[in-house]
């Protein structure tokens, strides 16, 4: 949900919403965010976007752990899922300025979402080069010639950088140049001296060398990252991945939007009970976890459609949670389904269909 009172106060914020609203209708990519509707309120000066529903980032899985890291093996699953995106991206002349852990989104499947587009840049589908002369991103993740006050720059080597800061951040739990304040910080990005840790797998450690390197000219492309040994070879799986941690905070922050978008688009449904995204994410973790337990869920299957279009109906709004344990109970044992009515497909549904994802 986006205020205009609020964009006014960030530096190109309305600038950069109205970019970014431009570029995701024209993107669609297994691992780019998609872009499903915008809705403006002009009485209350709110522009909702609605977007395709995660459950989570990478950066919230960072967070959820003491070390700060993820096992090898799923971070090389996240990272070719990033690459798949970036090459995309490219590929469109897109550059996203901006990859970092806290824009790369999770569905519920493990399919992993660039988003984020409000930096991003189009090239002009006559440009001869991919020359950028603005970099907006966050300090941490840019590279020296924007750290250097460069003012012409290759924004495809932009974007490998911050990918290979992105990749060191996941697999150590540390950042490659550290800084008491941000000209430190950027400062020691300028001078591009660092080391990968002693402990980092040999294959893992020569791939970062070769992308965070302080002269783009000699900075590995995105198909010489396709073509190295780690890249290539996936690292076995020797530890538990690391789970998306539950939702914290107030549940009831998710359902802001829906009386709007009720009153909007279905005037005759206004009696219909309704849930917020919170409702219908805990019934995915429920289900997903049992296809998990019966050895259901492989990497290939997406999300069950246990939720596809089914409403809840009852006189005695207590009773809803005694009619979702049915609702699993028969699920499981193959029973009949009376406690649940299937209803035209305009309630909220799971990844990969459409439901809201909130942007303050």
């Amino acid at each position: 949900i986006l205020t205009k009172r609020k964009l006014r106060r960030i530096p190109n914020g309305e600038q950069n919403v109205r970019s970014e609203i431009k570029l995701l209708r024209k993107l669609q990519h297994r691992n780019v965010i998609e872009l499903l509707d915008v809705l403006y309120n002009e009485q209350k000066q709110k522009m909702y976007l609605i977007m395709e529903y995660c459950v989570g980032g990478l950066q919230e899985m960072l967070d959820s752990v003491p070390e700060k890291r993820l096992p090898i093996h799923q971070a090389h699953d996240y990272f070719v899922q990033l690459l798949d995106g970036l090459e995309y991206l490219h590929g469109r002349g897109i550059i996203h300025k901006d990859i970092k852990p806290g824009n790369l989104l999770l569905t519920l499947d493990q399919t992993l979402k660039i988003s984020d587009f409000g930096v991003a840049e189009a090239l002009d589908i006559f440009a001869p080069t991919d020359e950028c002369t603005t970099g907006q991103g966050s300090p941490a993740f840019q590279p020296p010639e924007i750290a250097n006050g460069h003012e012409v720059f290759s924004g495809f080597k932009v974007d490998i950088w911050s990918t290979g800061v992105t990749l060191y951040n996941i697999t150590t739990g540390l950042y490659p140049f550290e800084g008491d304040n941000i000209y430190k910080l950027l400062e020691n990005i300028g001078k591009c001296e660092w080391n990968p840790p002693q402990w980092l797998e040999p294959r893992l450690a020569d791939l970062l060398v070769n992308i965070l390197q302080a002269d783009p000219r000699k900075r590995f492309t995105l198909q010489q990252i396709r073509h190295h040994e780690w890249f290539l070879c996936a690292p076995d799986a020797t530890s538990p991945p690391v789970p998306i941690p539950p939702l914290k905070g107030d549940w009831n922050r998710c359902s802001t939007v829906l009386p709007y978008l009720l009153a909007h688009h279905y005037e005759k449904d206004r009696d219909m009970p309704y849930y917020t995204e919170h409702d219908v994410n805990e019934m995915a973790r429920l289900q997903h976890d049992q296809y998990t337990e019966d050895g259901l869920y492989d990497r290939s299957y997406l999300a069950p459609p246990m939720m596809e279009s089914l409403s809840f109906h009852s006189d005695d709004p207590g009773s809803e949670t005694e009619m979702r344990r049915a609702y699993y109970q028969q699920q499981n044992s193959g029973s009949g389904r009376s406690t649940v009515e299937k209803r035209p497909s305009r309630s909220f549904s799971l990844s990969p269909k459409p439901s809201i994802k909130h942007m303050i």
